[in-house]
């Protein structure tokens, strides 16, 4: 598959460095924007991030090659639906939504056929909002996630994973269930966390506030209704985390009340071990070629 012509749907951060980083990767490649508001689509074409735009979603994906849907993930089904009659046979639908399970379903359920959905989730971001943070390289060596099913068609998975990859992104798939399990634990849960700490201090407390603070919390300054879709759809897996986040406060709570001080160091011990490992890790593989 040649792609030749990419439509964003939503060119924020997200949307706005994947038009970038289409455009240096990409030779010839022309990239149209889709949002509502005029003067964020005119920055980013001012900026290089999209080459025009439209403010109807039937006319930005007219002669798509490749569609991404870059907006909340709430907004997904009414784009799906609004799109659905004006994609040429052969096109190829993709996404970045952080949840997977209703995404794909949606795709795969309302697309005509002929025409193809991928479900794809970037592991890159930023708890800034807007184009203006836009970057070319918000992908280099980040991972991608791709959640095919039974019903996914081999070549434009293949189309969707080779394009993520030019982008300078590492892939691997996982079903969408896998997906949505799994980031609960890992990104979702942490986000509810770090929102729900900042609400539990005192303002005389937060003035004392310093750089742990600051980086324990720093992505709770996500977009409140990117977020609360993505924490909505997958409520099911977050309860879950939630509840094992229970079980290791209780352990705490249990160490505290019991005086257990050398049971607490260990307790410490082994989660900055673990942590160690898991930051070694990530350090080879930012290495990677």
């Amino acid at each position: 598959m040649v792609i030749r012509r990419i439509s964003v749907l939503g060119v924020g951060l997200l949307g706005g460095s994947i038009g970038l980083a289409a455009k240096s990767a990409l030779n010839g490649v022309e990239i149209v924007g889709y949002g509502h508001r005029k003067v964020t689509l005119l920055r980013a074409v001012e900026i290089g991030a999209i080459d025009r735009f439209a403010t109807k979603v039937t006319e930005a994906v007219e002669g798509a090659d490749l569609v991404i849907l870059c907006t909340p993930v709430g907004v997904f089904e009414g784009l799906v639906g609004e799109m659905a009659n004006s994609l040429k046979a052969g096109a190829v639908v993709s996404d970045w939504g952080r949840t997977k399970r209703s995404v794909v379903v949606l795709g795969e359920a309302n697309l005509p056929e002929g025409v193809h959905f991928v479900g794809s989730h970037p592991m890159a971001g930023s708890e800034k909002r807007g184009v203006e943070f836009a970057r070319a390289d918000l992908f280099a060596n980040a991972l991608c996630i791709l959640t095919p099913t039974v019903k996914t068609d081999k070549e434009a998975l293949e189309a969707v994973e080779g394009f993520w990859k030019g982008l300078g992104m590492r892939t691997t798939r996982l079903s969408p269930q896998e997906n949505d399990q799994l980031l609960a634990e890992v990104s979702h849960l942490p986000h509810a966390l770090a929102a729900a700490l900042v609400t539990l201090q005192s303002e005389k407390a937060l003035n004392l506030a310093g750089k742990g603070f600051l980086d324990a919390t720093r992505i709770a300054g996500g977009d409140g209704a990117l977020w609360r879709d993505i924490l909505m759809d997958n409520r099911d897996n977050l309860l879950a985390a939630i509840a094992e986040l229970k079980k290791r406060l209780g352990e705490l709570e249990g160490l505290l009340s019991g005086e257990e001080r050398e049971e607490l160091a260990k307790w410490l011990d082994r989660a900055a071990t673990r942590r160690a490992k898991l930051h070694e890790q990530k350090l080879k593989e930012l290495n990677l070629d």
